[in-house]
């Protein structure tokens, strides 16, 4: 998953394509395209948009991942609680399609 887009989609909501990333550093190096999608070559494509700090996204990040981990602990407690019911593997795949 890519949590820096995901994150950077929570800032600026209504104002698609806000942000995008540069091409060239500062000495007029070509950056390396799997070296842009950083938050250091993140660039403002609309001037009505607010650049969030790195600290707001890396929370935001964070919150993203916690959130994952969340619901992945929760499906595993649910398939645990109906195996503990007498479930089968097989049956429960056929409930919930995991």
């Amino acid at each position: 998953m890519d949590y820096l887009q995901q994150a950077l989609s929570y800032f600026n909501t209504g104002k698609p394509q806000w942000y995008g990333w540069r091409k060239y550093n500062d000495d007029g190096t070509k950056i390396p395209n799997d070296q842009r999608m950083c938050y250091e070559c993140l660039i403002l494509n609309d001037n009505t948009a607010t650049m969030p700090s790195k600290a707001e996204v890396e929370a935001k990040i964070q919150e993203l991942k916690d959130a994952e981990a969340a619901a992945e602990a929760k499906k595993i407690s649910g398939k645990q609680k109906l195996k503990d019911l007498g479930l089968t593997d097989a049956e429960i795949k056929a409930l919930i399609g995991v």
